[in-house]
């Protein structure tokens, strides 16, 4: 079970982060611990891999530190993250990362997991209800996708009479709040119209724009 508490030097947790991918690790963790020492505030992480445990395995030994290099033209800077607490790899466990996701200690559930991970049509902005992985999520308690995480999770909230997280899309996706509100909103729908009108009027979902490379 992940350690939400402050652990020495490191952050209690308050984030969790779909998809630990290398813009996260170089531009969204970095800012975070830039904003903490700003003023400081729990906002720790652990992130979420929906496949793969290679980031997972890469980063155990070192306790989920990591070097971030900056190159520039005044030169290179390397500087050590320590605002990442763990890592799940959600097929391995995925009622693990429900629980979390579901705990009021998590004010921000965020994600970068391309616009593909949204399981909708492109061209209408909404979900794509016959995405296979979409189908399982809605009839199974233990979701694949990154929304079918974030809808059973904020149906985990609602039964709890727990407070509803912000819901943070970082991704390269135009309008990717609205985007990402409908998106959770039609998939609440489906499972109980009570748990789509709390979504709506409770659950935060900020819109951003990022759009920068990061070589793996």
């Amino acid at each position: 079970m992940t350690d939400l508490s402050v652990n020495s030097d490191r952050p209690a947790v308050g984030i969790v982060h779909l998809g630990i991918g290398a813009f996260f690790r170089a531009f969204g963790l970095p800012w975070l611990e830039d904003a903490m020492l700003a003023q400081p505030g729990n906002w720790g992480v652990v992130g979420v891999s929906l496949r793969s445990p290679a980031i997972r395995d890469a980063l155990a030994p070192r306790q989920n530190r990591y070097a971030c290099v900056e190159l520039s033209p005044d030169g290179r800077r390397s500087r050590d993250i320590t605002a990442l607490r763990d890592i799940l790899v959600a097929p391995e466990n995925p009622s693990a990362v429900l629980e979390l996701m579901a705990d009021p200690a998590i004010r921000i559930i965020s994600l970068t997991v391309t616009e593909k991970g949204y399981c909708h049509d492109p061209a209408t902005g909404t979900l794509n209800r016959n995405h296979p992985d979409i189908q399982h999520d809605l009839r199974q308690k233990l979701p694949r996708t990154a929304p079918g995480f974030i809808l059973r999770a904020l149906e985990a909230r609602w039964r709890a009479n727990d407070p509803a997280p912000t819901v943070l899309s970082c991704d390269n996706l135009p309008k990717n709040g609205e985007v990402l509100r409908g998106i959770i909103l039609d998939m609440a729908a489906e499972v109980d119209p009570g748990l789509r009108g709390w979504i709506a009027d409770n659950a935060t979902f900020p819109q951003t724009m990022v759009d920068r490379i990061v070589p793996a």
